[in-house]
C-alpha cells in the first residue's frame, strides 16, 4: 500500500523556510513555486517535493541568486538534492559585509560606493539590502552599543547609501505610474534609510515616487494626498511610538482611494485591519505594483 504523503500548510512551511508566509503567496503568484496538486477554493497544502523546491529556491537567494534564476532551478528540481552548486555562497556575502563594515570604520567611501554599486547593479536593491546593507547596519549598530563610540561610522554609511538610493531613483524611465506613489516616515520618526532602499526598489521596477522622508506630520501626509491623489501611500515608523493608528485612520478621502501600505517594527498588527503590513523590501513593492495593477 502506498504511503500517503504528508501535506503541509502555508503556515507550517513558512515556519519551516523562516520566510513569511505572503513570501510563499508571492512565489506561487510571481514564480510558479506553490503547491503542485492545489485546487481553487480550496487551502494551499504542500507536498515534501514541494517543500524541496521552496528550500533550494530560499537557499539560492540567499546566496546572491537573482529570485528569477533561483526560480528557474527551484522548478525543475527533483527533490533529491537540496545542496546545489552555486556561483556565489553565504561566505562571499559574509566576507563582502566584513569588508564594508571595516571600510566605514575607515572612512574608505570610495572602496563603499564601488563595492555596493556593483552589488546593486548585479543583484537589484531588494537583495543588496537583506544581504549586505542591513548586516553591515547591525554590526555597526552591535559595535556602537557595546562601546559608545563610532556613531560617526553609521552616519557616514547612511549618507553614502542615500546618495547611492537617490541615484537609482533619478535614473528611472518611463515610470509606469503617472501618479507617484507616496512614501514617508510618520510622527517624529527620523529612521528613513529603509524608505531610501524602497524609492531604489521601486524605481528599478519603474515606479516613480514622491519622497516625504523623516518626521512626516499627519497634516503634511493629508496635504500631499489631497493634492497628488496618489495610487499608494507606503507609511514608515521604525519606533512604536511613532507608529500611530491615525496616520492610516483619519487620512482624508480620495477617488480612487491609496492602497496604505504600513512596513517598520513600531506597527501593532493588532490595530492595523484594513491596510498591508509588509515585512521587507520585495513585500512593500508587491503590494505598491498590486496597487498600480501590475
Amino acid at each position: 500500500m502506498a504511503v500517503k504523503e504528508e501535506l503541509l500548510s502555508v503556515a507550517a512551511v513558512a515556519r519551516h523556510l523562516g520566510i513569511a508566509p505572503a513570501t510563499l503567496r508571492t512565489w506561487d503568484r510571481r514564480y510558479g513555486l506553490g503547491p503542485s496538486s492545489h485546487e481553487a477554493g480550496t487551502h494551499r497544502r504542500y507536498r515534501p517535493l514541494d517543500v524541496a523546491r521552496l528550500m533550494l529556491m530560499r537557499r539560492l537567494i540567499s546566496s546572491g541568486v537573482a529570485p528569477c534564476e533561483a526560480a528557474e532551478q527551484a522548478r525543475v528540481h527533483k527533490g533529491k538534492n537540496i545542496n546545489p552548486v552555486i556561483d556565489l555562497d553565504f561566505e562571499s556575502r559574509d566576507d563582502l559585509v566584513k569588508a564594508i563594515y571595516k571600510a566605514a570604520h575607515n572612512f574608505d567611501k570610495a572602496f563603499i560606493e564601488s563595492e555596493l554599486r556593483k552589488e546593486l547593479a548585479h543583484y537589484g536593491t531588494d537583495l543588496t539590502w537583506s544581504n549586505v546593507v542591513a548586516p553591515v547596519l547591525i554590526l555597526i549598530g552591535k559595535s556602537w552599543e557595546e562601546t559608545g563610540v563610532g556613531i560617526e561610522v553609521e552616519h557616514l554609511l547612511t549618507q553614502i547609501l542615500k546618495g547611492i538610493f537617490r541615484d537609482a531613483v533619478n535614473e528611472i524611465k518611463n515610470p509606469h505610474n503617472a501618479r507617484p506613489v507616496l512614501l514617508a516616515a510618520v510622527g517624529e520618526e527620523v529612521h528613513s534609510l529603509a524608505l531610501h532602499a524602497l524609492a531604489a526598489a521601486l524605481a528599478e521596477r519603474r515606479i516613480q515616487t514622491h519622497f516625504l522622508g523623516s518626521r512626516t506630520p499627519l497634516v503634511a501626509l493629508s496635504a500631499m494626498i489631497n493634492r497628488s491623489a496618489p495610487p499608494a501611500v507606503f507609511l514608515w515608523a521604525q519606533l512604536q511610538e511613532n507608529a500611530l493608528p491615525e496616520f492610516f485612520r483619519d487620512l482624508p478621502a480620495v477617488r480612487p482611494a491609496p492602497r496604505i501600505v504600513l512596513g517598520g517594527a513600531g506597527w501593532n498588527r493588532d490595530e492595523c485591519s484594513g491596510v498591508a503590513v509588509v515585512e521587507d523590501i520585495t513585500q512593500a513593492c508587491l503590494e505598491i505594483e498590486r496597487a498600480l495593477g501590475l
